[in-house]
């Protein structure tokens, strides 16, 4: 990146990062839900769902919206009309791996169109270069996203990895941690919580049955210590959106009520 370039991306993101200062007057962690863990339902069912749970916040994950599936504006404006009608903020738009300019050029309109303020997913190399000037252009943020894949290797796994690359980068680009795939790749997620709490963007709170496993569980009954997660951001006065996921096939409405109720009675903060 060029002085000029770089000396452009600093000054905006300076600014953002002002704006991201958490308040210290909050009292309690903002609940909101991950939509992929509604894979399995329609869009329409979907809302219901998340409207009997109160869910006024999201992030959009739901598989057809992600850039490898070569969504269309039309599906982001549906969408939009849909949340606004039913008074929740999407907040976030989790494009997956950005590869190149009209992946990021994607994903930035996207986001805008369903009126999120950040943009989750991963890149390497230049492109993260490009992303943090655009999003810094754009008056968006990224989330660069942690992953547990099965016998491959991910070029974020751990903190470390996130932190690394954040080092180069303006204020603009963070982490969105997910705390269940950090525990999947064998790390402390209440560590990885702490290590980010600089550059925490968003939260994927989720649970883990296991090391070296993807198997997702109710929160509180695998290995992702949620409980000391929540008091770790809780002590961070993090302010951005903790988005409960649940990958699990099948009806998993009665679980996200479980889910949702725990990280609501851990988003507040004890006397």
């Amino acid at each position: 990146m060029s002085n000029t370039r770089r000396t452009f991306v600093k000054s905006l993101a300076a600014g953002l990062a002002a704006a991201a200062v958490p308040s210290l007057a909050s009292t309690a962690l903002n609940i909101g839900i991950g939509t992929y863990s509604y894979h399995n339902l329609s869009m329409d069912q979907m809302l219901v769902q998340l409207t009997a749970l109160k869910v006024r916040e999201i992030e959009m994950s739901r598989g057809e919206f992600m850039l490898m599936n070569h969504p269309t504006d039309d599906l982001f404006h549906s969408a939009r009309a849909s949340f606004d009608k039913a008074g929740i903020r999407c907040v976030s738009y989790y494009a997956a791996t950005i590869r190149k300019n009209d992946d990021l050029e994607n994903a930035i309109r996207f986001a805008k169109i369903l009126g999120g303020r950040n943009v989750t997913g991963d890149a390497t190399g230049n492109t993260l270069n490009q992303i943090d000037l655009r999003c810094t252009q754009e008056k968006l943020t990224f989330g660069i996203h942690n992953h547990y894949f099965k016998g491959e290797k991910f070029a974020y796994e751990s903190p470390d990895d996130v932190l690394n690359v954040l080092q180069r980068l303006s204020p603009t680009v963070g982490a969105t941690a997910d705390v269940g795939q950090f525990a999947s790749c064998g790390h402390d997620p209440t560590d990885a919580i702490r290590k980010l709490g600089p550059r925490l963007k968003l939260v994927h709170l989720k649970d883990i049955q296991a090391p070296n496993d993807e198997v997702n569980v109710l929160l509180g009954a695998g290995i992702a210590r949620i409980p000391q997660v929540m008091k770790e951001l809780r002590r961070q006065d993090f302010s951005g959106l903790v988005a409960v996921e649940y990958e699990k096939e099948g009806d998993v409405n009665e679980d996200m009520k479980k889910n949702v109720e725990l990280a609501r009675q851990l988003a507040i903060k004890k006397p």
